[in-house]
């Protein structure tokens, strides 16, 4: 396994990331994974990976699809694992070194601004190029990473109607706590930034791809091991902990009644495994024509 790095100058986007939203997912890494993990499953088995393919994977946070896309692609093969984060790169070099996996890359960059050579058969990104500042700018490199021909593939969200998960809790917090101002800090667009098939599609074309193809997934993810659990973590990210970060002490103050709130809400929910809710992605796959 190899280190990379790449010195550039960070937007605001980034730096809220890095100082906000990293260690609350760290936190909730167990909860994440398991959910985001159900979307990647069934796009994985549709992928045009062969062994010796170069893959660059976008967004890839933690380590885990960097990891199933190595394996894939075997030891002639070369996978390079992108994020802004450096704390997600550092527990995907640790599990990249425990797995004995040589052809593995973790770079720090921006893939908006990064600049690559045209050498990768194909990009991925789940769940990542949702939150570029600039969708086309953001594609447009990636397609720069592609050699001619090559295949990009992201997994993105859909509505927020077809995604419970994220969004009723959201619902819950909004009957005790004013919306967030249009001016917050914030991670970037945002997680249903590219759930509208025919905006992605020109974005995508302005950025110089062709052959665009959406096919949905839907899969019921884990939210919490139990209400308590399932509560704690919706006040902590997502839309609804947005609303609960930017409200302040207003939101301290009124913590025990969110909470009661959010479980009288996340009991519907509860099922032997734990608190399953409902979630539906896009899988969005587009060519570099070259």
């Amino acid at each position: 396994m190899n280190i990379a790095s790449a010195i550039e100058p960070k937007s605001q986007y980034v730096d809220f990331w890095n100082a906000i939203l990293v260690p609350k997912f760290n936190q909730w890494r167990h909860v994440l994974v398991g959910g985001l993990s159900q979307h990647s499953a069934k796009v994985f088995p549709a992928l045009t990976l062969g062994s010796g393919n170069n893959v660059l994977d976008v967004g890839c946070g933690w380590d885990e699809t960097t990891i199933e896309i190595a394996q894939r692609v075997g030891p002639t093969g070369k996978v390079v694992g992108l994020d802004c984060c450096g704390a997600f790169l550092d527990a995907g070099r640790a599990d990249a070194e425990a797995a004995r996996l040589g052809n593995v890359t973790f770079l720090e960059a921006d893939v908006e601004t990064h600049a690559f050579r045209p050498e990768y058969d194909f990009c991925f990104s789940r769940f990542g190029t949702q939150f570029f500042e600039n969708p086309v700018a953001g594609l447009r490199n990636m397609r720069s990473a592609l050699q001619p021909g090559g295949t990009t593939t992201m997994i993105v969200w859909r509505a927020q109607i077809d995604n419970p998960w994220l969004t009723r809790a959201k619902e819950v917090v909004l009957r005790h706590l004013p919306p967030v101002k249009e001016h917050a800090a914030t991670c970037g667009p945002g997680p249903f930034s590219m759930a509208d098939t025919e905006v992605v599609t020109q974005q995508l074309r302005i950025a110089g791809y062709s052959g665009a193809e959406f096919k949905r997934v839907d899969a019921e993810v884990m939210v919490g091991r139990d209400v308590d659990e399932a509560a704690a973590f919706q006040l902590a990210i997502g839309p609804a902990g947005e609303v609960y970060r930017e409200a302040g002490r207003e939101a301290e103050g009124k913590h025990e009644i969110l909470v009661a709130a959010l479980k009288d809400e996340l009991r519907k929910y509860v099922r032997p495994e734990g608190v399953m809710m409902g979630s539906s992605s896009w899988m969005v796959t587009a060519q570099n024509p070259g």
